[in-house]
C-alpha cells in the first residue's frame, strides 16, 4: 500500500501479484476516522472554553447545547470511538 514498497516490490519479485489485505486497509480507515474524531472533539472543547469565558465576562451562567441523547458535542466526541464502525441496527 506504500508507494516506496510497491517500487521495492516491483523490482524484486516482478512477476508476483500484489494483494491488499482487508485486515490494512480497515485499520488505515479506522485511524484516519479517530484522528478525525479527536480533531473535532479538541475543537469541541476550544469552542467551549471560549464559551465559557464569555459568560464569565457576561456573568452569566454557561448552558452547553444538548444532543437528543442528553450528551453534549465534547461528550458525544468522547464517547464515539467506536460508534461510527457500528452497525446501524446497534
Amino acid at each position: 500500500m506504500s508507494p516506496a514498497m510497491d517500487a521495492i516490490i516491483r523490482n524484486s519479485f516482478s512477476s508476483a501479484d500484489l494483494v491488499t489485505d482487508r485486515f490494512h486497509v480497515q485499520q488505515l480507515v479506522s485511524g484516519a476516522v479517530q484522528e478525525i474524531r479527536i480533531n473535532l472533539r479538541r475543537e469541541a472543547l476550544k469552542k467551549e472554553n471560549e464559551e465559557i469565558k464569555q459568560c464569565r465576562k457576561e456573568k452569566t451562567r454557561y448552558v452547553p447545547a444538548i444532543f437528543e441523547n442528553g450528551d453534549t458535542q465534547k461528550q458525544l466526541l468522547a464517547r464515539s470511538q467506536y460508534l461510527l464502525f457500528k452497525a446501524e441496527s446497534k
